[in-house]
């Protein structure tokens, strides 16, 4: 049945609304659905003052767009990712019998360049872990929050997700349901542990109410289950100086543990990293830190 994608502009002879039906069809995310149709329609539009349907472009039309797309000053990784939605795009006009040739199919695409993550400095670190921030229990909530974002290197999902079970104060073990529901346990220092349990104690009920997530482990204060947005919140107003992005607290406690010796594949296993190669920017960001030392500290630096 058609949806009224199909009556789009332009979706004759390029069929945008029946490839938006196919991409809804296989359940692929909101997200990908819309960078998918998006990039589709930017190249349709671009390429039509040299083709008047998809079996008009050839190869050279794509690489032109990409040339296109790096000569206007797009970000590499924004060129890829078009890249992508037209090898996608094509490769499904191919499958359905619109054209004949992939014109997408081999074409070179410029690397991504994976910018080093940046890192908490010492004195943000200080304020957010030494500074006395009082007892109330909103205190004990922030201290929590951020000892366990460093503490443990988790992400700010995988934080608001625990839950009451998820730490195991015997063992100092904290259970951490990640991407793709995959499972892994972290461990937490005592100063960590410190911190959850003071809020567990003396902080939680004093925020809870009769509607609160019973087994949730954080709340923010509407009494609900911590979101990424009160994680930002605590970081801003808790930080002395700047802004501190909570992903930047992971990024720090897995560039601290490969600068403390810790092996690359126990520290990809800790992060709940699929590919060793995620894990090993962690080294750059080493060698980067040492040379910056260096340069600054060295009098032939």
């Amino acid at each position: 049945m058609p949806t009224h994608h199909d009556n789009e502009a332009g979706d004759s002879p390029w069929h945008l609304g029946a490839f938006a039906n196919t991409l809804r069809a296989a359940d692929r995310s909101p997200a990908t659905r819309r960078a998918y149709l998006s990039d589709a329609r930017a190249f349709v539009a671009w390429v039509t003052a040299r083709a008047s349907a998809p079996t008009d472009v050839t190869k050279r039309e794509v690489r032109d767009y990409v040339l296109y797309m790096t000569n206007r000053g797009d970000q590499r990784s924004s060129v890829v990712r078009r890249r992508a939605s037209l090898r996608a795009y094509f490769g499904w006009l191919l499958e359905r019998g619109f054209i004949t040739d992939d014109p997408a199919a081999r074409t070179g695409a410029p690397r991504p360049v994976h910018a080093l993550p940046r890192l908490v400095v010492r004195e943000q670190l200080a304020s957010l872990l030494d500074d006395d921030w009082g007892d109330d229990e909103f205190a004990l909530l922030d201290r929590a929050v951020c000892e366990v974002l460093y503490g443990a290197g988790v992400r700010v999902s995988e934080l608001c997700d625990l839950n009451l079970g998820s730490v195991d104060f015997s063992s100092g073990l904290v259970h951490v349901v990640g991407k793709g529901r995959k499972e892994r346990l972290v461990p937490l220092h005592r100063r960590g542990l410190s911190a959850v349990r003071a809020w567990i104690e003396d902080g939680r009920d004093e925020v809870s109410s009769a509607t609160s997530p019973r087994d949730a482990l954080f709340l923010n204060r509407r009494a609900r289950r911590l979101g990424p947005r009160d994680v930002r919140r605590i970081l801003d107003r808790r930080v002395a100086r700047g802004h501190v992005h909570p992903h930047a607290l992971r990024h720090t406690y897995a560039t601290h543990l490969v600068e403390g010796g810790a092996d690359l594949r126990v520290v990809q296993e800790l992060l709940g990293h699929e590919s060793l190669t995620t894990t090993q920017i962690y080294t750059h960001v080493s060698k980067s830190r040492l040379q910056k030392v260096h340069h600054e500290s060295h009098p032939r630096g």
